[in-house]
């Protein structure tokens, strides 16, 4: 049984870095409580990723293309460790629009996983969200 689980800790995605994340998320909630628009959250969350030393890009943009045309710019809230894709929302629940948002950012940004954070009146929640094909494919080149 415990090879079992060891076997699905060895296939989750980044563990040691989302728990830092998802801890980070806590911390400033734990500080400042909810209620607060999500810039004052990302300011905050920017603040502990700072104290913990981590390699952090905020508001990293990403083109949309559209027949050899740029025709827009979109902004993913921050690149941790180039590896992760951390989307906050200031909300007091999950919505398919802020998934869609995090799975096309990954996408289009080829990277394996997302947390959306969501701070809201009750407390800060987390969803990761992978990017199956683009793990499926990597795993296939293997």
């Amino acid at each position: 049984m415990k090879d079992a689980k060891n076997k699905n800790i060895d296939k989750i995605i980044f563990p040691e870095l989302s728990y830092i994340i998802v801890g980070a998320a806590y911390e400033v909630y734990n500080n400042i409580g909810g209620g607060h628009k999500e810039s004052v959250y990302q300011k905050a969350l920017f603040e502990v990723f700072k104290s913990l030393n981590l390699s952090v890009q905020e508001q990293v943009p990403y083109i949309v293309n559209f027949k050899d045309k740029t025709i827009g710019k979109n902004y993913i809230d921050y690149l941790v460790e180039n590896k992760i894709d951390v989307e906050i929302k200031s909300n007091d629940r999950f919505s398919k629009k802020y998934f869609d948002q995090v799975l096309n950012y990954l996408i289009v940004s080829n990277f394996k996983l997302g947390i959306l954070l969501v701070f809201g009146r009750e407390g800060v929640r987390f969803k990761r969200i992978l990017n199956i094909d683009l793990i499926k494919k990597k795993n296939r080149s293997n």
